[in-house]
């Protein structure tokens, strides 16, 4: 068994002063790396500020011989937490897109605000830290990225309409980044964790909490981080040392004839086989999702 290591390498890890972030932070320190740890240290509804999370993760990091630096921005301003990195370190190898905060609401009660801080934090913070980002991945042709999705996104949740949708949007995010980042040997991959943070405290039992702990998703992060890791475009799903690979899947589906009207009757009638899961497919890519497609209008010609 080889040891992954990570000496010489530039991790980024926002919302690292805590839960999932600080247990990341703490390994690849113990593996070698030179670690940027980025906290807000906001509360779970995004608001308020502090130094505090990320100092103290910063300070455990050092006092096991690690290098760590603390960064403060928001998300937000994804390229100075890049900045941070490049000035403390020079490079940035990896990056962790970790940070979040919930505004748990049924869809009635939602409000304007509710669905912007989140969209903003989860989605829109990992474009501005990936952007800011990317640009030296590709310029010296390496790169590990991790978004985090979620289990709420890939099935849906009650009062999580606005969770949902940019964990959802994180998965469109990661397999278009892949295809990007291949020529320049950057792999982006998504995973869906449930582990024991302040996030899942607001929703979950304490014992709960204890069970799934941050250290059962931190050895996958770690692999999809591996110099040797040639896995992209993918989603995981892990929880309590649990780990599964996703991918979608869809129905042989009814191929109507072009050349004759289709109507809503007509679907109605095809609706089981149109959603019979007996035979089906598992498309990874437009072009593969595109083939029954241009088959059934080749019908046509």
């Amino acid at each position: 068994m080889t040891a992954i290591r990570f000496d010489d390498r530039v991790v980024v890890i926002t919302g690292g002063g805590g839960g999932l972030g600080r247990s990341y932070a703490l390994e690849f320190a113990a593996r070698g790396a030179k670690v940027v740890v980025n906290d807000l240290g906001a509360d779970i509804r995004g608001g308020g500020q502090s130094v505090t999370s990320a100092d103290l993760v910063v300070a455990e990091i050092e006092a096991m011989g690690g290098m760590a630096v603390a960064s403060y921005d928001s998300v937000e301003q994804g390229d100075r937490i890049i900045d941070t990195a490049i000035a403390a370190f020079g490079r940035v190898d990896v990056l962790i897109n970790n940070a979040g905060v919930l505004r748990d609401l049924s869809f009635k009660k939602m409000t304007d605000d509710d669905w912007e801080r989140v969209y903003r934090v989860h989605l829109f913070g990992a474009f501005k830290v990936t952007k800011a980002a990317w640009t030296h991945m590709q310029a010296q042709t390496y790169g590990r990225i991790v978004n985090t999705a979620s289990a709420a996104g890939i099935y849906g949740n009650f009062g999580q309409a606005n969770y949902s949708a940019v964990k959802l949007g994180l998965v469109g995010f990661t397999k278009t980044l892949a295809i990007e980042g291949a020529a320049k040997k950057i792999t982006v991959n998504a995973i869906a964790p449930i582990a024991g943070s302040r996030l899942l405290e607001t929703i979950s039992a304490p014992e709960m909490v204890e069970a799934l702990k941050p250290e059962y998703v931190t050895p996958l992060v770690v692999r999809l981080c591996a110099e040797h890791n040639r896995e992209s475009g993918s989603l995981f799903e892990l929880a309590a040392g649990w780990m599964a690979k996703l991918r979608w899947e869809r129905t042989r589906g009814v191929s109507f004839d072009p050349a004759t009207e289709i109507t809503a009757e007509t679907v109605d009638d095809a609706w089981e086989q149109l959603c019979s899961f007996d035979e089906t497919g598992h498309p990874a890519t437009v072009r593969e999702a595109s083939v029954p497609v241009i088959a059934n209008l080749s019908r046509a010609g």
